[in-house]
């Protein structure tokens, strides 16, 4: 899990200008302050339900300030020699939650074989109207049986 701390656009504007350094971690947020929330995401693990895929879930807590929905975009990766190379990808318009289905997104790719190889996820989440900074999550990665 990653915690992101975001800026209204007003808020950042004023910040840079007067030389700011944006914090890592925020008080509660006001209109024109700072907020904060979470971005989660578990491990790629093999989906229960055929066929045979790698599978992982993203989803988004708020903690406080403005925004109630946001786009959360999870990219399925698999290394490939030294690099990370996206295989799939989904997006979904999302209420904060705990990751119960109903407010998550999910990222699935068929394997082809039971190869070994390393597999994570990248996560952005996007508040709806509110500006955010560009930061993504990436979840720790994990070898599965399972070669695309």
């Amino acid at each position: 899990m990653r915690t992101r701390t975001f800026l209204t656009s007003a808020a950042l504007t004023t910040a840079l200008l007067a030389g700011s350094v944006v914090p890592a971690t925020a008080a509660p947020a006001t209109a024109k302050g700072p907020g904060v929330f979470v971005t989660n995401g578990d491990r790629v693990h093999i989906s229960s339900t055929p066929p045979r895929t790698a599978s992982a879930h993203a989803w988004w807590t708020h903690v406080s300030g403005p925004g109630t929905k946001a786009k959360v975009t999870i990219w399925l990766q698999m290394k490939s020699g030294k690099k990370w190379h996206s295989v799939a990808r989904n997006a979904k318009n999302l209420k904060s939650g705990n990751g119960g289905s109903a407010r998550r997104v999910v990222a699935r790719k068929k394997c082809a074989n039971r190869s070994k190889r390393q597999w994570r996820t990248k996560i952005d989440v996007d508040l709806i109207g509110v500006a955010d900074s560009p930061e993504k999550a990436y979840t720790k990665p994990v070898t599965v049986k399972c070669g695309v």
